[in-house]
């Protein structure tokens, strides 16, 4: 289902007749208002521990809930990729993000309260002090560092994080 579709009326003025403008977009006719459905912007972090092991996370709720996932989340308004994802990985793992280092972006789909949201994910390397006081919060259920030859994407419920498994691979030399 597009994101449009479940939009009857104008948000500016209420008006019922807001129709398609063209596959991006819907167009109120009373006011000439035009509403664009974007990719939401959304971080993912990759925390690699000294044994060359990639922090995974057991999805606590849907979509895809019990699959593997990598931490991460939509970044929040006035704040930059590189805050979004710090903030989600201490939010979902207690730990203190040292620096980030931006690798890929992945474009992908998330079903959200009814409607399936188009997302851009960020796909970031993030460094931390502290790799032991890692602990399962927010909407995490477990949490394990896995070796980076381990990682199928078959066990990964999304679909930028089914793909992103494959660079991961290619980018730490990793069959």
């Amino acid at each position: 289902m597009h994101p449009l579709e479940k939009f009857h009326y104008c948000p500016i003025c209420g008006s019922y007749k807001f129709y398609y403008n063209n596959e991006l977009s819907k167009k109120c006719d009373e006011c000439g208002f035009v509403f664009y459905a974007n990719p939401r912007a959304a971080t993912v972090a990759i925390i690699r521990n000294s044994n060359n092991e990639i922090l995974v996370a057991r999805r606590a709720k849907d979509p895809a809930k019990g699959t593997l996932d990598l931490p991460g989340g939509f970044i929040d308004r006035n704040e930059t990729a590189e805050e979004g994802v710090s903030r989600e990985v201490h939010e979902e793992t207690g730990l203190k993000v040292d620096s980030v280092k931006y690798l890929f972006s992945i474009p992908n789909v998330y079903p959200y309260s009814g409607i399936v949201v188009d997302t851009e994910d960020l796909f970031f390397e993030c460094y931390v002090k502290e790799e032991s006081s890692v602990t399962a919060m927010d909407d995490v259920a477990a949490l394990e560092w896995m070796p980076i030859a381990d990682l199928n994407p078959e066990f990964f419920g999304l679909t930028s994080i089914k793909n992103a498994i494959g660079k991961l691979k290619e980018l730490y030399k990793v069959k």
